[in-house]
């Protein structure tokens, strides 16, 4: 099973919470304007962007329709190349593969690279009941460490935060975790930056095991790719003698020349950049180790399923498979930017949360269940999605699972659901929908009746519609129906 926060309340009461805090309201409203205005920009001096983008879509439905054939494909080339391939099929396996992993070196600490498949099967509370530390050394990642928090965006996993905030939390914990902050420590990104960086090399120099994920894996070389900004995560895939990379099964790339789309659509996508400061592949072992050697003397790869083939089996649902982690879709989604990323209760927050960690982890759960409805519908997140994952589609079909229930993929095995709770009122409702509609003569009457008596409409819904009118004005009613405007301005048709 997936690890979810099930103290975490539905998304309606946690968004409430968040719009309430007006320092996290500011801090989302600069921080995704200010990287969505770079992006477009950035994506505005491709002239064949919209090919780029519907290649990168291919590339990603044919590896999902043959995952099969790749990740066999994948695992002969890493062991070929000296790497050991691991197969999880839950957070409990993976977690019980790398917590082993670390004790057969005898080592009580872990270096990581800011991985999301680690984040979404709890391997640091996990290592942790193991007696393992494991020290995040990404630093969006330190900074949610060390403040005892959650990460809240994809790409910045600290964006909630300000820099008088960060500089608060060097002060008061870093020396708890290693080398304490400098004193005096300001909050100049420069001397933040710095402190992170003397406090890290400790740890780099030290830790003999590191722990990363990876952005793709190539099928064809069996090769490992990490995009990252900093060069941390550079220093995590070189220093330490053990390697050990938890990756998604739909990670996978066929081929090495599929990496071109996506070394050019990544980038723009989530930083903004023409390419990433750090883009650092290795096979297997590489270099052995020695006078002219560098590089781990032992490489595992942990292939993580945790729903991901359950995802699949869904025609409609599979295409947030494809999803690259850009973060796109965050820093355009009105709704994140108003809520924040906690308010989604899962390591992967905004709208490709929404449609990926319900089908991840089911809809049994009251968090699970609202995250569906936590959109607009706008559409935004699927215009500057890379690989064109048509978010809002799998929105409504996923509400029509949880409202209606209906057959859906559990472990492998096809079972049929119950409707989530609450919904009574939205079943009846789309049936009334449908007997009216079903019915050219009523729903004429009804039109016209509702037209004339537009002076009486209320200015707030009675029942369940008050929670709608209590934050909005309802829309006026028109003084005629479409269908009379039609009439009138066009004639009856044929």
């Amino acid at each position: 099973m997936t690890r979810t926060d099930l103290g975490m309340p539905a998304f309606p009461a946690a968004a409430r919470e968040a719009v309430r805090d007006g320092v996290l309201r500011a801090n989302l409203r600069h921080a995704t304007h200010t990287i969505r205005d770079k992006r477009a920009r950035a994506v505005a001096e491709l002239a064949d962007w919209d090919r780029l983008r519907a290649a990168g879509k291919a590339v990603k439905d044919h590896t999902l329709r043959h995952l099969d054939r790749h990740l066999l494909r994948l695992e002969a080339a890493v062991t070929a190349a000296g790497g050991t391939v691991h197969w999880a099929v839950d957070a409990d396996e993976a977690n019980r593969i790398v917590t082993e992993l670390v004790r057969a070196t005898g080592e009580r600490e872990v270096v990581k690279v800011k991985s999301m498949a680690t984040q979404e099967i709890g391997l640091n509370e996990a290592l942790e009941a193991a007696g393992i530390t494991a020290y995040e050394t990404d630093l969006a990642e330190l900074i949610v460490q060390l403040g005892h928090d959650r990460p809240s965006h994809i790409l910045v996993p600290a964006i909630h935060r300000n820099r008088a905030e960060i500089r608060d939390i060097f002060r008061t914990e870093m020396g708890r975790w290693g080398r304490p902050a400098p004193d005096p420590l300001g909050d100049d990104p420069r001397e933040l930056a710095e402190a992170a960086r003397l406090h890290l090399r400790e740890k780099f120099l030290r830790a003999k095991v590191a722990v990363s994920g990876a952005n793709f894996m190539v099928a064809e070389t069996g090769t490992m790719v990490v995009l990252e900004s900093e060069g941390n995560g550079r220093m995590c895939l070189t220093l330490p003698e053990t390697l050990i990379s938890v990756v998604g099964i739909e990670k996978v790339v066929p081929t090495f020349r599929d990496l071109e789309i996506f070394l050019q659509t990544l980038p723009r996508s989530s930083t903004a950049e023409r390419m990433n400061p750090y883009t650092t592949m290795w096979t297997g072992l590489g270099p052995s180790r020695g006078a002219d050697g560098d590089g781990p003397s032992a490489f595992h790869l942990v292939l993580l399923d945790n729903g991901r083939t359950d995802t699949l089996a869904d025609e409609t649902g599979r295409q947030a498979l494809r999803c690259i982690r850009c973060s796109a879709c965050l820093n355009v989604c009105p709704v994140y930017e108003r809520a924040g990323g906690h308010a989604y209760g899962s390591v992967y927050p905004g709208p490709i949360g929404a449609v990926l960690s319900p089908q991840l982890r089911g809809t049994d759960s009251e968090i699970d269940a609202s995250l569906p409805y936590a959109s607009t519908l706008c559409g935004a997140c699927y215009d500057v999605c890379p690989v064109a994952i048509d978010i809002p589609e799998i929105l409504v079909h996923l509400r029509e699972r949880v409202a209606q229930g209906g057959p859906v993929t559990r472990h492998g095995i096809r079972v049929r659901i119950r409707p989530a709770h609450g919904h009574t009122a939205e079943r009846a409702a789309v049936r009334a929908a449908r007997l009216l509609l079903d019915r050219p003569g009523a729903l004429r009457a009804g039109e016209r009746l509702l037209a004339r008596a537009r002076r009486l409409a209320p200015r707030r819904l009675p029942g369940p519609g008050a929670a709608w009118t209590d934050t909005r004005e309802l829309p006026s009613v028109p003084a005629e129906s479409f269908r009379d405007w039609w009439t009138r301005e066009r004639g009856t048709p044929q």
